[in-house]
């Protein structure tokens, strides 16, 4: 095999892919026009964030990541319709709850798999008895929330997710599902308050430092 040589061999200069340093607008406005690499830059930035919302939605991993495919399938499909005066997180997420709650409605008669459990319980909690929680083991504790979130209603899960694990804000969640803010604030509020009664109710040994009165 012949081998190239150079006399004066010069350094590889690393270049910047084109769309490193483009804002999440930018880019999705040059998805809007048609521009594929664009695309696969927003896939590398948002695909991490959207499985992670998508598996505490699911409680599946093999199914969040085909719903976050069709997330950026959907980006594609209806990049004409992305508004530059909208936040380019809330229109991602919202495709991406929107989907991942079709999911879910499409397998209801299954048994919800498990979800990251341990920050939700502790979100319920006050810090003494956060400490006891920390100390359960995963699985103890990813069946007892399992049992407690039973009884919310889908939009009380999904408010609860999108603001407490997501840390996104009320207007945003409202955004996202179409919905007042004060329905967002309401639907947190009542979620809240079933967890930790629940929790008094049938786990009265990990929750003796709450008290209703502090679930807001």
């Amino acid at each position: 095999m012949l081998r190239l040589v150079h006399s004066s061999p010069q350094p590889a200069v690393p270049q910047a892919a084109p769309w490193a340093e483009a804002s999440d607008r930018e880019l999705l406005m040059a998805i809007r026009e048609g521009n594929e690499r664009a695309l696969d830059e927003l896939i590398g930035r948002k695909t991490k964030a959207l499985l992670q919302l998508c598996q505490r939605i699911l409680g599946d991993a093999e199914e969040a990541r085909d719903v976050v495919q069709v997330t950026f399938f959907k980006v594609w499909e209806n990049r004409r319709k992305f508004d530059e005066r909208w936040a380019p997180n809330t229109w991602i997420y919202r495709i991406a709850s929107n989907l991942a709650i079709d999911h879910l409605r499409s397998r209801r008669s299954r048994e919800r798999g498990q979800e990251p459990v341990r920050q939700h319980l502790i979100k319920v909690a006050d810090t003494r008895a956060s400490r006891d929680l920390s100390r359960l083991q995963q699985a103890e504790v990813a069946t007892i929330f399992r049992e407690l979130s039973n009884g919310l209603s889908e939009k009380q899960r999904m408010v609860f997710l999108l603001r407490e694990v997501e840390g996104l804000s009320s207007p945003e969640v409202a955004e996202i599902l179409s919905c007042r803010e004060s329905t967002v604030r309401n639907h947190l509020f009542n979620a809240r308050k079933y967890l930790r009664q629940e929790l008094l109710r049938r786990y009265p040994e990990y929750a003796g430092s709450f008290s209703l009165e502090e679930a807001r």
